[in-house]
């Protein structure tokens, strides 16, 4: 099929995690659709190629642009940061491809990426070996109260909590409650706070607990919706040299030469 068009995850910011599958897409497009500030960080992939890019709050004209140029006949890439099915553009433009009914007329070729999640997690030490939910407080588009009602329902379960798009300058609420959704019990928990992963010049990976962030409330320096929050399990700990760990359980049955207990 000629027309064919690329979701390409370009991992958790800057070039660091950029698979060699994802950099081969770009390799192959004619055209390059990008949220602006993505593009920047790409650009010396992006050379001489045909660059279309837009601000936020524009997803759906990137991607109706994304699939024009593609009907068009030019082999074309969207850009998603982090994993396109991670609060990426995989979903909308799907959804856009099923409701014109787009299926037989061009090639959709989705790519994985290292969402900023799973490298802040690496940066920190083992911390996410148990189960784990993930959960964006953006209510732009999600009602507020199931937003409410996901993080209590997680922080219940015991998961390994990892949040995304905690606040903005306006947008608020949402961190408020999950703040007040942390005094119910889990003060104490061991608490990542990862900034700008991936942008190796701004990158600010700390370790702390839930009782620093409900301190200093919606005036925590360190964030905004650049960062994202793990909030660790109740088995999560501190190694020797002040790394996160999350045990899998393996020492509860088995000695250190890997002999049952």
């Amino acid at each position: 099929m000629a027309k064919r068009l690329y979701i390409v995850s370009s991992g958790a910011g800057g070039t660091s995690y950029i698979t060699p599958e994802a950099t081969k897409a770009i390799e192959n497009s004619e055209v390059i659709v990008s949220y602006s500030k993505y593009a920047r960080e790409l650009k010396e992939l992006l050379k001489e190629k045909e660059v279309y890019t837009s601000g936020m709050t524009h997803e759906i004209q990137r991607c109706n642009q994304a699939i024009q140029y593609a009907k068009s006949g030019k082999t074309t890439s969207i850009i998603s940061n982090g994993d396109v099915n991670v609060y990426g553009m995989a979903t909308l433009i799907v959804e856009i491809m099923d409701e014109k009914d787009l299926w037989d007329e061009i090639e959709l070729i989705s790519l994985p990426g290292v969402t900023s999640f799973l490298a802040a997690a690496s940066k920190a030490g083992a911390p996410v070996s148990q189960d784990f939910s993930i959960i964006s407080l953006s209510d732009r588009l999600t009602d507020i109260n199931l937003i409410d009602k996901r993080v209590k329902a997680a922080l219940e379960c015991d998961f390994v909590l990892g949040i995304y798009n905690p606040k903005s300058k306006k947008r608020i609420k949402p961190y408020q409650n999950f703040l007040k959704a942390l005094e119910n019990g889990y003060e104490n928990r061991i608490t990542i706070i990862a900034s700008n992963v991936g942008r190796v010049e701004k990158e600010k990976i700390t370790i702390t607990t839930a009782q620093d962030l409900i301190n200093k409330d919606i005036e925590h320096e360190a964030v905004s919706m650049s960062t994202l929050i793990i909030i660790c399990n109740s088995n999560s700990k501190l190694t020797k040299n002040n790394q996160v760990l999350t045990p899998r359980g393996y020492l509860n049955k088995y000695e250190l030469d890997g002999e049952l207990k």
